[in-house]
């Protein structure tokens, strides 16, 4: 709420009594104390720190007459001079501001008690593959709800050339896995993937599917009833017009599940992302540092892991209020202290930071600190030992406002920072590379608890390692809600990453990596990688790792691999052996191709694939054999 006009309202809404004038002449030798002052300011409808400011102890002639209003505000004037008089006779004043050597008083600590315990919420024994894991966030009946909106959209549909071809569960959890994959392996052109090329194409996705079946599936993809689509259009321009309709059954339930599986730990922070569309609509269009327009997705992470724990998409001022801005909206409507609870510590950018909002939400009993612009409403005007421009790398200045701290520091740049929660300095150093006679040198420059609390939290945390972004570039969605719909999933596959990373820690396991991590899922979307009773079977694409290895030509029969004749082996006992229990998981890259296999020689002790359609094991003895 602006003072000013808390002020006026103030004085608008009092009313004066008989006896007030006496009241008022022994107004000084009354206030013996800065608690009774402070209260009664506060009864008065003032606030202590807000209103101490230099305009309210200035006397205007204009103002000496009888009225009311008058005799109110000449009051509460006297009240805030010697509020402010008592704090500085009491060592407090913030009327300057103060260098590193004076002392600040630590703010008073609160219990962190979260609602439920930080980490996942998943069962050991539920998952124990990717796709399991991915299954939390995309479940099986918001793919099976999309397969049948889909094969009603696609009857409908102009774009289809053909007659409409229904589609399947499984046709969408492969074309969701070759999303994924042309994320993992970079083409030029999307029509690159499905190139008749002996050596120079991938042959993995034209075993999944043909490229006319993957556009069709990718131009006609669909997430809401077409009924209450049209319905919804007709309420445009209204109030009930639901702008995020045809994306919001799957907006709604990834982002309930996201919430569900996971509560994060301390420390939190909020980040915003551009979902890119290349077509018009009625939902708010944003422009990122890169000059690229699109829809402004604000997001609640996990400062330790990632993790992307709430996020919504940005409407368009209509949706938001226009009290405080949309900056302090998003915050509120992201942190929810019932589903959080209390002592947590949020780190923000400069845009989001303002005191009122800091304000309500420690009343929420929920720290915040970040950057905060010096134009910012509510930054401290005064200029009494201000940093100056000249200072030496490593000077820092700060002014305590009540709850909130202000600390300037001069670093490459100034730095305004602003928190809840932090003393001005604790002693801490960085280092810094400082231009010397002959070569720069590494000096320890002194830095605000703040600023290095700050930067450890958030600095850490990298975007999201959004995998379908390639594909986005390559293939461009017609359809807004189809934009949104990819970076939801790329919200779901990450999050899934990060909760088998979470739970193989808790299990003392060895997690997989990214790649690894991704490289599975593909292939249980595309269910690529079944598994015989004798030994498993992998139809994933093999690819060459050099010209002059031949590929073998893929058979429609599985057969027993051919044994070659044992003179052809090398001295010893060369038995194929799994080195896992379970083929899916610990797998090692081949010494002959790029994939995987769990599989390895008994003798050479080297992994090799032995399968069907890619016997590694055995043409890696051959060339033994001939070499020798």
């Amino acid at each position: 709420m602006d003072p000013d006009k808390s002020t006026e309202n103030a004085v608008e809404d009092s009313t004066a009594s008989p006896g007030e004038d006496l009241y008022i002449c022994d107004q000084d030798s009354v206030a013996s104390s800065v608690d009774s002052i402070a209260e009664e300011i506060f009864l008065n409808g003032l606030d202590p720190v807000l209103d101490r400011r230099p305009s309210l102890d200035i006397y205007t002639p204009e103002e000496d007459c009888d009225s009311e209003a008058n005799l109110q505000q000449r009051k509460r004037c006297r009240l805030s001079s010697a509020f402010s008089r008592e704090n500085e006779n009491d060592g407090v004043s913030t009327e300057r501001w103060r260098s590193s050597d004076e002392t600040d008083v630590e703010p008073l600590q609160l219990e962190f008690t979260p609602v439920q315990v930080p980490g996942p919420k998943v069962l050991q024994n539920t998952c124990s593959s990717p796709l399991h894991f991915f299954q939390l966030l995309f479940p099986k009946i918001m793919m099976q709800s999309i397969v049948g909106h889909t094969n009603v959209y696609g009857t409908k549909c102009k774009d289809v050339i053909e007659r409409w071809r229904y589609i399947s569960l499984k046709d969408l959890k492969s074309y969701i896995g070759l999303v994924i994959y042309t994320g993992l392996l970079k083409c030029s052109l999307l029509t690159e993937y499905w190139r008749e090329s002996r050596y120079f194409s991938p042959s993995f996705p034209a075993q999944v599917m043909s490229y006319q079946k993957f556009m069709t599936i990718g131009n006609t993809l669909h997430f809401s009833n077409t009924k209450e689509d049209e319905q919804n259009h007709s309420k445009k321009g209204t109030a009930a017009y639901e702008r995020l309709g045809k994306i919001l059954p799957p907006y709604q339930l990834i982002r309930k599940a996201c919430k569900t599986y996971f509560h994060p730990f301390q420390n939190l922070t909020i980040d915003e992302r551009i979902v890119t569309p290349q077509c018009r609509t009625g939902l708010k269009a944003m422009e990122n540092k890169s000059s690229d327009r699109g829809y402004k997705l604000f997001a609640l992470t996990d400062c330790s892991c990632g993790y992307t724990w709430d996020f919504f998409i940005h409407e368009g001022n209509s949706c938001a209020s226009q009290n405080e801005g949309l900056s302090y909206e998003s915050v509120m409507a992201l942190v929810d202290e019932n589903l959080l609870g209390s002592g947590y510590k949020l780190f923000v950018d400069k845009f989001y930071t303002s005191p009122t909002l800091f304000r309500d939400l420690l009343g929420k009993s929920i720290y915040a600190c970040g950057p905060v612009l010096p134009t910012r409403k509510g930054f401290p005007k005064i200029s009494v030992n201000r940093l100056s421009k000249n200072a030496t790398r490593g000077t820092m200045r700060w002014i305590r406002d009540d709850d909130l701290l202000f600390v300037e520091w001069k670093d490459s740049q100034e730095v305004q920072m602003c928190s809840t929660f932090h003393k001005a300095y604790e002693g801490d150093t960085v280092q810094r590379k400082v231009k010397g006679d002959a070569h720069r040198t590494l000096v320890e420059v002194p830095i605000p608890a703040v600023v290095l609390d700050y930067n450890r939290n958030v600095g850490t945390v990298e975007p999201s390692n959004f995998i379908t972004g390639h594909y986005r570039l390559l293939h461009k969605p017609k359809k807004w809600y189809q934009c949104v719909f990819y970076h939801l999933l790329d919200i779901a596959v990450e999050n899934a990453f990060i909760l088998h990373e979470l739970v193989a820690e808790t299990n003392k396991q060895k997690a997989l990596t990214r790649k690894a991590f991704l490289e599975m899922l593909v292939l249980e979307l595309t269910e690529m990688d079944a598994e015989s009773e004798s030994a498993p079977v992998s139809l994933a694409a093999p690819v060459s790792s050099s010209l002059s290895t031949p590929v073998p030509a893929l058979s429609t029969t599985v057969s027993a691999p051919p044994t070659p004749p044992e003179s052809s082996l090398p001295e010893g006992s060369h038995r194929p052996k799994h080195f896992v229990p379970d083929s899916t998981v610990g797998r090692r890259k081949c010494k002959l191709c790029p994939m995987k296999t769990p599989v390895m020689c008994v003798t050479c002790e080297v992994p090799l694939c032995f399968l069907p359609k890619r016997d590694c094991f055995n043409q890696w003895h051959e060339s033994k054999v001939f070499e020798s």
